[in-house]
């Protein structure tokens, strides 16, 4: 049976996020506030800090907030919806991690220009940065 006592704060607390980070969660409707009593503070189970920590470990897969929702809503649906989505996460952070290796290539090519030119010269990075054409954009 789950633990149904918890206020906010502790909520916050054992979960590892903020009280401002639940309430957004709570106002995008991506986790269920509890009703709260006439007299007193609204309680959160354990079934609640489990669904925190489902979130925050799905955003450091890099799941988006939409995703996570997504993620949820399938709940225990069938694993094949669930491998599809991941797989199109992977597809995108793999494409991420090739535009961010380009990214390193273009600046360690212009700190090394940086590097090798007099200072009497402008500094190449900041002509590049300034030409009118620039290095091509992704």
């Amino acid at each position: 049976m789950p633990q149904s006592n918890i206020t906010i704060g502790k909520l916050a607390n054992l979960s590892d996020v903020s009280v401002e980070t639940i309430r957004y969660y709570q106002k995008i409707d991506l986790f269920e506030e509890p009703e709260k009593p006439l007299n007193g503070y609204r309680l959160y189970t354990s079934d609640h800090i489990r669904q925190l920590k489902f979130i925050k470990k799905a955003q450091r897969l890099g799941f988006s907030l939409q995703e996570v929702a997504e993620l949820l809503d399938i709940d225990s649906g069938k694993c094949s919806d669930v491998q599809a989505k991941a797989l199109l996460k992977r597809d995108q952070i793999s494409q991420q991690i090739t535009e961010l290796k380009t990214l390193e290539t273009t600046l360690n090519e212009l700190i090394n220009a940086c590097a090798h030119s007099s200072e009497t010269h402008h500094c190449p990075i900041i002509e590049s940065l300034s030409d009118s054409n620039p290095i091509e954009e992704q």
